[in-house]
């Protein structure tokens, strides 16, 4: 098959895929338009170096050459992203306030069908948070909890570009022995390090909130972890947790010490290629590092 073909085809697939992306937001979708916009460049830098003669080399090599110089590109423009976010004044770990507006839950079929299941399912609204993530740029959050009090489930609304709201949830349950399990399907790299009290699971491939809270009730059976009620304020708790996360990633060196975050940025080098690395596996593979 001619190479031009092969462009063509790849192209539709693109735009077939980001009119299906703008729809559903679906990690396995962007991971797609990832690989196939790679595919796609490394095809036109051969194709290109065949029609004008740039090199006598295969035709294969040159888009070898390609996907590696795409590889680069991208690399340097993750890594420089990184850097300006730690020189930034913005928090890594933000406090976050009431949202006295309440619910804020997007009018989409998709969602309404989301809170319904929430209905269903016993969990009721304890409280509606926000935090100011960039000028004019709110985080929104809606915490709920199961019929037990055990379950404390964190609803996610992460503004995208195009004005889409991306939903992401995390669920967390405190046993006797103050052991935290937490289960999420945050697609945001973080990279950093947890308490060692906290039992962190990661599943962005996991859309459906419904096998999501199965996993965390496996989680909790295999552990025999016998639970706590949840009677602490979500606000008071989450702002807690922020505080403790960025103790222990300065302890840990992801972040640098207070007294050298002016000069250096507040993320250490081996934090940033923690960052990196975790950027790569989440848009490419779908996977966050080991925690």
């Amino acid at each position: 098959m001619d190479i031009g073909q092969v462009i063509i085809g790849f192209f539709v697939i693109s735009l077939l895929l980001h009119l299906l992306n703008s729809r559903v937001l679906l990690p396995a979708v962007t991971i797609a338009i990832r690989w196939v916009r790679w595919i796609l460049f490394s095809l036109v830098v051969a194709y290109l170096a065949e029609q004008l003669k740039w090199t006598d080399r295969p035709t294969w090599a040159v888009a070898v050459l390609g996907f590696l110089g795409w590889f680069l590109v991208e690399s340097v423009y993750n890594w420089l992203a990184i850097r300006a976010l730690s020189l930034s004044p913005l928090p890594l770990f933000p406090r976050f306030v009431v949202n006295s507006s309440g619910e804020e839950w997007p009018t989409q079929r998709r969602l309404f069908a989301i809170r319904e299941w929430l209905r269903r399912e016993k969990f009721h609204l304890v409280q509606s948070l926000k935090s100011e993530i960039a000028p004019g740029i709110f985080l929104r959050l809606s915490v709920y909890q199961d019929a037990t009090d055990r379950i404390r489930l964190q609803v996610s609304f992460i503004p995208q570009p195009g004005g889409v709201i991306a939903l992401c949830y995390t669920l967390s349950s405190r046993a006797e022995d103050e052991v935290r399990y937490v289960t999420d399907n945050l697609h945001l790299p973080f990279g950093g390090f947890y308490p060692e009290s906290w039992m962190v699971e990661r599943r962005p491939w996991t859309r459906s909130l419904r096998l999501l809270l199965a996993r965390h009730r496996r989680r909790i059976d295999m552990a025999a972890a016998k639970l706590q009620l949840w009677t602490t304020d979500p606000l008071d708790d989450l702002n807690r947790q922020q505080g403790q996360l960025e103790k222990v990633n300065t302890e840990l060196g992801f972040l640098h010490g207070h007294q050298d975050r002016e000069e250096y940025g507040k993320i250490s080098k081996e934090g940033r290629y923690r960052v990196w690395k975790e950027i790569w596996m989440l848009n490419y593979l779908g996977r966050t590092v080991d925690y």
